[in-house]
């Protein structure tokens, strides 16, 4: 069985550290707003809210 606090050999830990600097692991990312999220998930149930009165409206249920 294998030991739970087992290392790397420097061997593994060099092929990590050039996996991990490719250019594709560099992407820089936009910072997260939680506050655009929450106003485009406002957004889509306001619509769907819309569209259901609208199916309601035109089914004479309101």
């Amino acid at each position: 069985m294998a030991e739970k606090n087992r290392q790397l050999s420097e061997e593994d830990m060099a092929r990590v550290e050039e996996y991990l600097s490719l250019p594709i692991h560099q992407v820089e990312r936009k910072p997260y707003r939680p506050w655009v999220l929450l106003l485009v998930l406002w957004v889509v149930v306001a619509a769907l809210g819309g569209v259901s009165l609208l199916f309601a409206w035109m089914n004479g249920l309101l």
